[in-house]
């Protein structure tokens, strides 16, 4: 329990980088490089920090694992980030981090399928009440103003899905090998996934043009956004449960309003300030209602 905090500020510390991406990430694209190119980039990146930290773990892979680490790179790494960073770069994001927080209620659903695990009176309200946010979210994105877009947010919704999916899926390679193994083998599939679907964008893509905070950017986002916040997630489930880990994704719209309201109002980018409105306060609100219910544990008599 000592080191309980420590886990704890890993999950703030890799949520902060979250609602960080949704801007920094956003700054760069399409101007600079494309979607599809970022993606390549960022996995080929993190891909190789997480094999040369692998290399110093000796665990022999069942033959039969290895078609299921390539279903988990295809959804974890090369659906999800492609959906993600397409969708990113046509939507808010505000919206992004707002429909991102339907993870957990999708992990949710998956697990009662592919688990069969018990879903209770109150996670039904819950998953009511946050689709609901998320739905209105998603419709009314175009009309919201600011920088939002309905085909954007729905690239999102389903990265959310697809991600939730691989959580589900994995879960049980998390219990038989050491997770960085499993990152490792998941990376390294997506990569070959995303290759030819990345590989000329990164091509055509004008390196010429970088300027240094292109690259700080990238940077960030192979760094810290991919590489780090994999590892403080990895060492936060190592000493807290899955549901405490995946509540604190739920801190990314707060974090991304604060991030998006000083960039448009403190540093003068007025094509933000529209992001901010009442339809995604009451959106972003119905997510958080959904999420407590969801997360309720039911009271247990002591006998």
């Amino acid at each position: 329990m000592k080191n309980t905090y420590k886990a704890h500020l890993a999950l703030l510390g890799a949520n902060i980088i979250y609602g960080a991406n949704h801007l920094i990430a956003k700054g760069i694209m399409p101007a600079k490089i494309g979607p599809s190119a970022f993606v390549f980039l960022r996995i080929f990146g993190a891909g190789i920090l997480f094999w040369v930290i692998r290399i110093y773990i000796k665990e022999k892979i069942d033959k039969k694992d290895y078609i299921k680490f390539a279903v988990g790179g295809l959804f974890g790494v090369a659906t999800n980030q492609l959906l993600f960073f397409h969708g990113l770069n046509l939507t808010s994001p505000i919206d992004a981090s707002i429909i991102i927080t339907a993870v957990p209620v999708l992990v949710l659903v998956f697990s009662a399928f592919m688990l069969k695990e018990k879903i209770t009176n109150n996670k039904i309200i819950g998953i009511i009440i946050g689709g609901i946010g998320a739905f209105l979210l998603i419709w009314y994105g175009k009309k919201s103003g600011g920088t939002s877009s309905t085909l954007g947010n729905i690239f999102v919704f389903i990265n959310a899905c697809s991600y939730a999916f691989y959580l589900v899926y994995v879960k049980p390679l998390m219990k038989k090998y050491n997770p960085i193994t499993v990152i490792s083998w998941v990376f390294l599939f997506g990569f070959i996934f995303m290759f030819p679907i990345g590989i000329n964008d990164v091509l055509t893509t004008n390196f010429a043009a970088f300027t240094l905070n292109t690259y700080l950017i990238v940077a960030f986002v192979v760094i810290c956004t991919t590489f780090l916040t994999y590892l403080f997630n990895i060492y936060a489930l190592s000493k807290v449960s899955p549901s405490v880990n995946g509540s604190y994704i739920y801190l990314q719209p707060v974090l991304s309003f604060i991030f998006v309201g000083i960039y448009a109002f403190g540093f003068g980018h007025t094509e933000y300030a529209n992001d901010i409105n009442l339809l995604k306060i009451i959106s972003c609100l119905l997510v958080i209602v959904g999420v407590y219910m969801i997360s309720k544990t039911p009271k247990t008599k002591l006998v």
